[in-house]
């Protein structure tokens, strides 16, 4: 919202000298922000001048170049010797006999743009002609400033080349842009940003002048009728409880806007079209509501505010056509001729043109929720929009109404009916009990009972001190109508804290309550992370969007539950429009990414949510925000929603160990996957069992370990990545991966482990070579060893495999190092064997395992 000085001045007091960013620092005090300042910072000599020749040639680059002569007056004499100005610009929206703007060598524009004759497409250009954007009073660059067309042919008719463009055009005035937040909706207008700035100076009796506060004529029945008839209000409010509708005939349609009112739409961003739509603007930005003015000549005789109805269409004032919604609200003549979608913008069959004379304006309250998502569904924000869906005052609409009415008649002639239609649905604000020392209590400031009323009082609140439950700290107060926002104690209280100065709020550090640290589940993913850290990955964070074809790149079965993917209803890509059943699916574009920008040596991680329906999920329903959900409506929200089981993720490709003078690299295998998962297994020190998995997509048949507690409980999965998914997905060859289901970590990890005390005593170590079918894993001869060798084995390590001539066809050898300690004394060359000959006894009984 902009908002320049003078009409700021003109519904409050400014002191004398008060700058731009000095206003714009007291509104920030009162929590309004500051979104920009324009104007003040044009120097040097702008001026009027008319053009006299054009001379438009093609360039090479295919743009139009005009050479122009402009008469800048005694300003020529100056500069270029008693010559007219020479000057070159790019803009075709003018003629030869046209007022512009024209900026000469040695002023300055918005920006710091400073200007000097220079040569551009082959002639020397001693100054420019001026487009809004480049003198800020707006934001169209597409063509230059017409002076006629910008002020009116009566304002420009005593102009005369030379003359000061600055003092014109105001453009020495500085303009003030808030940002407005959607709780102050009242600020989107001079009147709102008036009364918090009156608010930041104190609030002093008399210095705020309400513009609203005019005369309005009393409704009656002879009025234009107007019927509301909401037959879907959203969640019970209706979409229009209040509409005034007045009528102004015999206005003259060739009377341009007055130059002040022209100056004022310009200074604050918007473009002045004609009277009537010119003086609805200007109303809606003085005093926050918005109107709309229609031809009387092009409706039937009534107005009927309803629901869109299925299959019904709108063409919209910017000339698109739209397919309505049954939630869309409708201002229609008779019912049946569509006019506008309510509060946001009118009907192209309707509207106000060069012919029109007979004007009905509307001003209407119409519900926040209801102009919001029309908005957003047509993916259309008007400035009506914008005030409507943040919340107008109710009680406007007479005030406003009457304002454009009388603005009409002076400007344009004409004469307002008699009649006027006020339908009023509104109902008037439940007073709240609001205790006097719950703003105390909440800011930690000593308010006084009389400080929070004043207060209150000043922000537009009715008090009630001798109603029911009132007391010596308890008071009812009514908000005003145009604060939908304030409607219990603490609103109350932020209210009291920031008009009576958050820089009075002392700074107090507060201490901490002891707590109860990191739960169990956020250990254990610090634990996971660090641990796979530790094992050379770099973490990384994904969007967990996949694409549709990622099951068929990974070559999951046609009935694997991974394919079944909830879509997303408004994807961010529709290139990626599912939620990722593995983190596998998306770490897959990351690593892609890395390899593609040079780093050939990769590994990432990453632990996030996956998304698993398990079949098809129902609709969640809506429901409402003013009370709790009912169980059956938590139960449908639920059923909605898929499990999110939590996974913890490894990709990596490249070299494992570095090459260097010690010697040869080593490429990344299946191994080091393997490694990293039983790594964070360690860490959480939660038993695992690794076994060959050889039909687990997307893995490579014969590289693929299934991770698993000691019940069988699934972990994951860890190994090389198929050849074929590989190349599908255009990875590196040879790329491993991991992937881990943390949940299932956390819930192994629950339980507190003791952990064993360490022996003194030296280890006694011994190998055993065995002899076992092809198909065994060497995984089950390490489970069959470690129950035979009893509770003083402390460590087994497969260092060799063989297979050949020497063990026969269909056979492979296994190498152990068996490694035994006993917590209290030193084992004897005898135990140790008869240790190592359990092992191996029990390894034959369980999987046929031959001593060699």
């Amino acid at each position: 919202m902009r908002m320049p000085l003078r009409w700021l001045a003109e519904y409050t007091d400014v002191p004398d000298g008060v700058t731009g960013a000095q206003v714009a620092a007291a509104l920030v005090s009162v929590g309004i922000e500051e979104e920009d300042l324009h104007g003040g910072d044009i120097t040097g000599p702008l001026v009027v001048g008319r053009v006299l020749q054009i001379d438009e040639q093609v360039q090479r680059n295919g743009r139009t170049i005009r050479y122009c002569v402009v008469d800048v007056g005694q300003h020529g004499q100056r500069l270029t010797e008693g010559k007219d100005q020479e000057i070159v610009c790019g803009a075709t929206n003018f003629e030869v006999g046209d007022l512009v703007v024209v900026v000469l060598p040695g002023a300055v524009l918005p920006g710091g743009f400073e200007i000097s004759a220079r040569k551009t497409y082959g002639r020397v250009s001693n100054g420019m002609i001026c487009a809004e954007d480049e003198l800020g009073i707006g934001d169209d660059h597409d063509g230059i400033v017409g002076l006629a067309r910008l002020l009116g042919t009566d304002e420009v008719a005593g102009l005369k080349p030379g003359d000061d463009a600055m003092a014109l055009l105001d453009l020495g005035e500085e303009t003030i842009e808030a940002n407005v937040t959607p709780d102050r909706g009242y600020c989107f207008s001079v009147r709102g940003l008036a009364r918090e700035y009156w608010h930041s100076r104190g609030s002093v009796d008399g210095g705020y002048r309400d513009p609203a506060l005019v005369e309005t004529a009393a409704a009656d029945d002879s009025g234009y009728q107007v019927v509301l008839d909401d037959d879907a209000p959203i969640d019970g409010v209706a979409g229009c409880d209040r509409y005034v509708a007045r009528i102004v005939r015999g206005i003259d349609a060739s009377r341009p806007s007055p130059p002040w009112m022209r100056r004022r739409l310009t200074q604050v961003g918007m473009r002045p079209i004609s009277l009537a739509v010119d003086v609805t603007n200007y109303v809606m930005l003085a005093v926050g509501q918005p109107l709309h003015a229609f031809d009387v000549d092009k409706l039937s005789g009534s107005i009927v505010v309803r629901r869109a109805r299925e299959g019904e269409r709108l063409t919209t004032l910017d000339d698109v056509g739209r397919a309505l919604d049954p939630q869309d609200l409708l201002v229609t003549d008779g019912g049946e001729h569509l006019l506008a979608i309510a509060g946001v913008m009118g009907g192209a069959s309707s509207e106000v043109d060069d012919s029109t004379t007979n004007v009905l304006i509307e001003a209407a309250h119409f519900d926040p929720t209801t102009v919001a998502r029309s908005s957003r569904r047509h993916k259309l924000v008007t400035e009506a929009s914008k005030r409507f869906e943040r919340g107008v005052d109710p009680q406007l609409a007479p005030a406003a109404a009457q304002l454009a009415v009388d603005l009409l008649v002076r400007h344009g002639g004409g004469r307002v009916d008699d009649g006027v239609t006020d339908v009023d649905h509104t109902r008037p604000r439940a007073a709240y009990l609001l205790d006097v020392t719950e703003p105390a209590r909440i800011v930690g400031v000593d308010y006084s009972r009389e400080r929070v009323l004043e207060i209150l009082s000043h922000l537009g609140c009715t008090i009630d001190e001798g109603g029911e439950g009132t007391d010596e700290t308890h008071v009812l107060v009514t908000a005003p109508s145009w604060r939908p926002d304030l409607v219990d104690g603490p609103d109350y209280a932020e209210e009291v804290a920031r008009i009576d100065g958050y820089n009075l709020i002392p700074s107090v550090v507060p201490t901490p309550s002891q707590g109860h640290g990191l739960t169990h589940g956020q250990h254990v993913r610090r634990v996971v992370a660090d641990a796979l850290a530790g094992a050379g990955g770099t973490e990384v964070l994904t969007y967990p969007f996949v694409s549709e074809t990622l099951a068929d790149e990974l070559m999951l079965p046609a009935a694997d539950d991974r394919r079944l993917a909830v879509r997303l209803a408004n994807p961010i890509s529709e290139e990626r429009p599912l939620l990722r059943t593995m983190v596998l699916g998306s770490l897959v574009d990351a690593l892609r990414r890395n390899v593609a920008r040079g780093h050939k040596d990769v590994a990432l991680y990453e632990l996030g949510l996956v998304y698993r329906p398990h079949g098809p999920i129902g609709t969640a329903p809506i429901p409402g925000v003013t009370t709790r959900p009912d169980p059956d409506t938590l139960t449908g929200l639920y059923a909605a929603v898929p499990d999110q089981p939590r996974r913890a993720a490894l990709l990596a490709c490249g070299l494992a160990e570095q090459a260097g003078w010690w010697g040869p690299g080593r490429p990344v295998d299946w191994s080091d996957a393997v490694a990293a998962v039983e790594t964070v297994a360690a860490a959480l020190a939660v038993p695992v069992l690794v076994a060959n998995d050889p039909d687990h997509a997307p893995w490579h048949p014969g590289r693929c370990a299934r991770v698993s507690l000691p019940d069988g409980t699934l972990v994951g999965h860890a190994g090389e990545l198929h050849p074929k998914v590989v190349a599908a997905l255009g990875l590196p060859a040879r790329t491993v991966a991991a992937e881990l289901d943390v949940d299932v970590l956390t819930a192994a990890s629950e339980a507190p482990v003791q952990a064993a005390h360490f022996s003194t005593f030296p280890p006694a170590m011994t190998d055993v070579a065995l002899l076992v079918d092809a198909s065994v894993a060497a995984a089950e001869v390490e489970a069959a060893l470690r129950r035979g060798a009893g509770p003083d084995l402390e460590v087994v390590t497969l260092f060799d495999v063989y297979e050949g001539e020497q063990v026969g066809s269909g056979h492979k050898s296994l190498a152990y190092r068996l490694t035994f300690r006993a917590p209290d004394r030193t084992l004897t060359t005898e135990e140790v064997n008869g240790f190592r000959d359990a092992a191996v006894a029990e390894a034959g009984r369980a999987v046929g395992a031959v001593q060699r």
